[in-house]
C-alpha cells in the first residue's frame, strides 16, 4: 500500500509539473475567461473533434463573446464570437490582428511560405504583389468579367449533354471554378473530360474534405503526436502533392517560354518577371518556394470556394422550389433567354442577389474563420493578449447570429429585400471576413457566384429524384469548411 501511495504521489507531481509548463499558463491572468486545461488533452472534454465550431459556441454562452480555450497541451487559442467581438477586433485593431494563426494539416506543406501562410514582410509583398496581378489581368475589370462568362458558358453546354438524367453535379462545377482560376494564373483552360484536370480538381476537393474531417480536427489539437502516424495526413499530403505537381508544372512550362521583355501572360508570368527584376537582392520575397506556394494556395482556393457555394445554392433552390421559380421568372422578365447575363445585370436582379447572398450566409463557408494570430501584443476588451496569441474569429457566429438575422437557420431571401423589394446590404454579411486579411480573392469570387449561377438558371430548371423533404441542407463535413451534402441534380433544359 505504502509503495501504491508513493507512486499515486509521483504521478499527480508529474500531472502538476506538466500543467505548470503548459505553454501560457502561466499569462492565464492576463487572457479572457475560459474554461480550465487539463494536462495532455487542453480542453479536449469541452470541444469534440468533428463538433469543434459547436464545442466553441456553446463556451461561449458560458464565458462570453471572448474566451480562452486549449486545443490540446500545447495550442492557446483566444475565440471571438458575435459581431461586436470580430468587428473590434479584425477592422477596429486591424494592424494588430493580421497575423496567420497555424492550420495544423497544411502548415507542414506551407511552411510559411506563399500569399495565404505567410506573415510579416512576406506577407504584405506576396498580398501587395498577388492582387495587383489578378487586377492587371482583368480582375474587376470586363476582361475578367467576359472571362467568367464565357466559362459560364461552356458549363451550360456540358450541363446540357447530360440530357436532364440525375447525377452529382460536384466535379463540373469545380471544374468551371478550377478553369477560371487557371486561366488568370497559367493562361489555360482545360476540357472537361481532361482527365489530369479533373485528378487536379478531385485532390483540391479531397484536401477541403481532409482538412475540415474529424480527423483534422484532432490534429490541430495533437499534431505533434499524430504527424508521424500514417493514415488520414498521408492521404491528405498524396492529395496535396497532385496539386502541387500540377502546379509545378506549370510554373516550369512558363519558365521556357517566359518573355523577359513583358508583358505577363498571368500570374506565373508576372511573379517570374518579379524574380527576374529582384534576383540580386539577397532579401527578396520572391522565390522558387513563394511562387509554387502561391499558386497552390489560388489553384485550391480558386477551385473549392466558389463551387461549393454554388452547389449549395443550387441545393436549396431544389429544397425551395417556391425560390427557383422566383428566381427564374425575375431572370426571364428582366433579361430574356438569349441575353448572357452581365454584372450590369445585377441591380435590376434584387431577388436572385437576395438568394445569392442568403445561400452564403446560411452555408457559412468557413464558420471559425481561418485563424489569425497577434502580431503584436495588444491590449483588447481589457485583456492582454501576447504577440503570437492564436485568434478564432468565428464568421459562422455573425452570419448566424439572431439579433441580426431573425431565425437565422432558416432559408429566407427576402432578409436581403427592403419595403420595396430592392436589394438590402447587411453590416453583419461578412462571408470573406474583414480587415487586413479580408480574403483577397473576394471580387474575383462574388462576380463568379452572379455570373454562373444566373447562367444556370437562365438556361436550366433544376430537379431531383428525391421529394424536396428529403434533402438535407446540414453540412456533410464540418471544421474549417462547411462542405455540403452530396445530392443528385437533374438539368432540364428550358
Amino acid at each position: 500500500m505504502e509503495a501504491a501511495g508513493t507512486w499515486a504521489l509521483l504521478l499527480l507531481l508529474a500531472l502538476l509539473l506538466l500543467a505548470l509548463a503548459l505553454p501560457g499558463t502561466r499569462m492565464r491572468g492576463h487572457l479572457p475567461p475560459g474554461p480550465t486545461p487539463l494536462p495532455l488533452l487542453g480542453n479536449l472534454l469541452q470541444l469534440r473533434p468533428g463538433a469543434l465550431y459547436l464545442g466553441l459556441l456553446r463556451l461561449s454562452k458560458k464565458y462570453g463573446p471572448v474566451f480562452t480555450v486549449y486545443l490540446g497541451p500545447w495550442r492557446r487559442v483566444v475565440v471571438l464570437v458575435g459581431r461586436e467581438a470580430v468587428q473590434e477586433a479584425l477592422r477596429g485593431q486591424a494592424e494588430a490582428f493580421s497575423g496567420r494563426g497555424s492550420v495544423a494539416t497544411l502548415d507542414g506543406t506551407f511552411d510559411g511560405h506563399g500569399v495565404f501562410f505567410s506573415n510579416g514582410e512576406r506577407w504584405r509583398q506576396l498580398r501587395k504583389f498577388t492582387t495587383l496581378a489578378l487586377r492587371d489581368l482583368g480582375m474587376g475589370k470586363r476582361e475578367g468579367e467576359e472571362l467568367i462568362q464565357a466559362e459560364a458558358q461552356c458549363l451550360v453546354e456540358a450541363l446540357r449533354r447530360t440530357k436532364g438524367w440525375p447525377f452529382d453535379p460536384s466535379l463540373l462545377l469545380a471544374q468551371a471554378t478550377s478553369n477560371i482560376i487557371c486561366s488568370l494564373v497559367f493562361r489555360l483552360r482545360f476540357p472537361y473530360d481532361d482527365k489530369e484536370f479533373q485528378a487536379l480538381v478531385q485532390a483540391a476537393s479531397g484536401i477541403v474534405v481532409g482538412v475540415s474531417s474529424p480527423w483534422a480536427q484532432t490534429y490541430e489539437m495533437f499534431s505533434r503526436l499524430l504527424q508521424h502516424l500514417p493514415g488520414p495526413y498521408t492521404q491528405l499530403l498524396g492529395q496535396v502533392c497532385t496539386v502541387a505537381a500540377f502546379a509545378t508544372q506549370q510554373i516550369q512550362r512558363h519558365q521556357r517560354t517566359l518573355d523577359a521583355s513583358g508583358p505577363a501572360r498571368d500570374v506565373v508570368d508576372a511573379f517570374l518577371l518579379k524574380m527576374a527584376k529582384e534576383k540580386q537582392d539577397p532579401n527578396t520575397e520572391f522565390t522558387d518556394k513563394n511562387l509554387l506556394m502561391t499558386v497552390i494556395y489560388l489553384l485550391f482556393a480558386g477551385t473549392v470556394t466558389v463551387s461549393n457555394t454554388i452547389r449549395y445554392t443550387l441545393l436549396l433552390l431544389l429544397k425551395y422550389p417556391q425560390v427557383q421559380e422566383r428566381v427564374q421568372a425575375e431572370l426571364m422578365r428582366e433579361l430574356g433567354p438569349g441575353q448572357v447575363p452581365s454584372l450590369g445585370d445585377r441591380a435590376r436582379l434584387p431577388y436572385t442577389d437576395a438568394v445569392l447572398h442568403e445561400a452564403q450566409r446560411l452555408l457559412a463557408l468557413v464558420p471559425m474563420g481561418v485563424p489569425r494570430a497577434l502580431v503584436k501584443t495588444t491590449r483588447f476588451r481589457g485583456y492582454t493578449l501576447p504577440q503570437g496569441t492564436e485568434v478564432f474569429p468565428l464568421l459562422g457566429s455573425i452570419l448566424h447570429d439572431p439579433e441580426v438575422f431573425k431565425q437565422p437557420e432558416e432559408f429566407n431571401p427576402g432578409r436581403f429585400l427592403d419595403a420595396d423589394g430592392k436589394f438590402k446590404k447587411h453590416e453583419a454579411f461578412l462571408p470573406f471576413s474583414l480587415g487586413k486579411r479580408v480574403c483577397l480573392g473576394e471580387g474575383l469570387a462574388r462576380t463568379e457566384l452572379f455570373l454562373l449561377f444566373t447562367a444556370i438558371l437562365q438556361a436550366f430548371s433544376l430537379g431531383n429524384p428525391c421529394p424536396p423533404g428529403a434533402l438535407s441542407l446540414q453540412p456533410a463535413v464540418s471544421g474549417l469548411f462547411n462542405i455540403p451534402q452530396a445530392f443528385q441534380l437533374q438539368f432540364r433544359p428550358r
